[in-house]
């Protein structure tokens, strides 16, 4: 049966505008997503920045505490995996660029992404609290460094530092996870309100 020129143009209409409402909110959302990206970027460029300051001296040039894997936490929670690889990835070679050298972010990649994969892992199994989840990647973060610096030192005497930097990166992890798990009712709230992910 074929419908009259004007109503046919009617039923287009209508269902043009009955999709319209579902493409714009797929719009913002991803608007809205990209923001908070960016915050969390800023955010842990900041905390790279942070670790500048704080002493803390391995005999390797460029390896870092990993503060700024609570942003990853944080993405890794609200955003899913693939965006905190994403950030990951940035925030490595951004601080690298700008508040270091090559070796910097040869060894924020290593240790960041190494990090993130670990945390990842452990997410997926849902058998970890989130600070039990930040200190295996923090520890994974000096790990990671610390198989750089034996590359590019070509020596396993860095190995001396095994030690300190599990230590370290197990009370930084942590620190940081316990702060996330502080932090992340708030902001899953205000996500949920939004009504996006």
């Amino acid at each position: 049966m074929r419908l009259p020129t004007n109503l046919k143009e009617d039923k287009e209409k209508h269902t043009a505008s009955k999709h319209k409402p579902q493409a714009d909110n797929m719009v913002l959302e991803s608007f809205h997503v990209t923001a908070y990206m960016g915050l969390l970027l800023a955010f842990a460029l900041i905390l790279s920045y942070v670790e500048l300051l704080i002493p803390f001296q391995t005999g390797m040039p460029g390896v870092k505490l990993g503060l700024a894997n609570l942003a990853v936490v944080l993405c890794l929670y609200l955003f899913g995996w693939q965006k905190a690889l994403l950030l990951t990835a940035v925030k490595a070679v951004l601080s690298g660029l700008l508040f270091g050298n090559l070796f910097m972010i040869l060894y924020s990649l290593a240790g960041a992404v190494f990090s993130a994969l670990i945390m990842i892992i452990l997410k997926k199994t849902n058998w970890f609290h989130v600070p039990v989840i930040s200190a295996a990647g923090g520890v994974a973060h000096n790990m990671g460094q610390l198989l750089v610096a034996i590359r590019v030192v070509e020596t396993y005497g860095v190995l001396y530092y095994m030690p300190t930097l599990i230590i370290a990166g197990l009370v930084t992890g942590l620190v940081m996870g316990i702060s996330a798990a502080l932090v992340l009712p708030y902001l899953q709230n205000i996500l949920a309100k939004g009504n996006f992910k």
